[in-house]
């Protein structure tokens, strides 16, 4: 079971979770190829828990999915979901077939349909090392935190450094970005949650979610950003907001938060938002144009 610890002072709130200590850690491994076992590929179904959802065909547990939902062996909350992009190992949201990307935002939909009446869901996706994600194969993930804890979470800020847009949806980056390049994704019809989005919403919303994506990862390769990042491969984060108003905020790893961010609350973003905007809008990829 997971724990909720209060600050009295602050009214923030801090989860105990033990279970998380013995999850695996793939990133930091070094496995020989024959020996190892990726428990979200196809034909090793048994690895996780029964499934809780499948995208495809066969049966349950067995291969044949598309997309598969599982609960989390090593759960935040007392609900928490797996939810595996695909059977493929390597393509992730800015590398797949927009199409599949249409079918996973359907899967977040249903999901978050069926949880909300729990508490309050967050959908989230760490990609690469420095993301936190344990598992490299493209996955997602769902938290159901009690309706009763107040989550310290930012509401939709307003639309300044406009990147693109399209009929349902627009991309910017705020100026109160935190992180170099953050990137958010807001619909245009206000008062909804993500609970509420329409079939015609989500193909627009894949799109324009794997568009940005994309951007940031030609922009990762820039000669300038190598030098603020430091690392090897493309790492970022993506929530999408649990209440109304919602949105999707995506945050490439650039930097690593230290002593003054830590100490202070304060965060420090040496990219102006409004500069981010104009140089992803300047990113042309070919994968984008195909």
């Amino acid at each position: 079971m997971a724990k909720f610890v209060p600050d009295i002072k602050t009214q923030r709130w801090i989860v105990i979770a033990p279970s998380r200590v013995d999850r695996p850690d793939e990133q930091k491994e070094v496995v020989p190829p024959k020996q190892h076992a990726c428990p979200f590929c196809s034909g090793n179904e048994s690895m996780t828990p029964s499934e809780i959802m499948r995208v495809g065909s066969g049966e349950k547990d067995k291969p044949g999915w598309k997309i598969r939902v599982v609960p989390n062996l090593f759960p935040i909350t007392d609900i928490h979901e797996v939810i595996i992009h695909s059977p493929d190992h390597e393509k992730d949201i800015e590398s797949t077939d927009v199409s599949l990307v249409i079918d996973l935002l359907n899967v977040y939909r249903v999901r978050f349909q069926a949880n909300m009446q729990n508490g309050q869901v967050m959908i989230f996706h760490n990609h690469g090392e420095h993301s936190g994600a344990s598992l490299s194969h493209p996955h997602s993930q769902l938290v159901v935190i009690p309706h009763q804890i107040n989550l310290d979470a930012l509401v939709r800020e307003p639309l300044m450094n406009v990147v693109e847009d399209n009929q349902y949806f627009v991309t910017y980056c705020p100026d109160f970005s935190q992180w170099p390049y953050e990137v958010w994704i807001s619909p245009k019809k206000l008062g909804t949650t993500f609970s509420e989005i329409q079939n015609e919403e989500l193909e627009d919303l894949a799109t324009i979610l794997q568009r940005s994506i994309k951007r940031l990862a030609v922009l990762y390769e820039d000669a300038k950003v190598k030098k603020i990042h430091g690392e090897k491969t493309f790492a970022y984060n993506f929530y999408i907001h649990h209440a109304k108003d919602w949105f999707i905020r995506i945050i490439p790893r650039l930097i690593h938060r230290a002593g003054f961010e830590l100490g202070t609350g304060l965060s420090v973003n040496i990219i102006d938002p409004s500069k981010a905007a104009e140089e992803l809008k300047k990113v042309i990829s070919e994968k984008e144009e195909n």
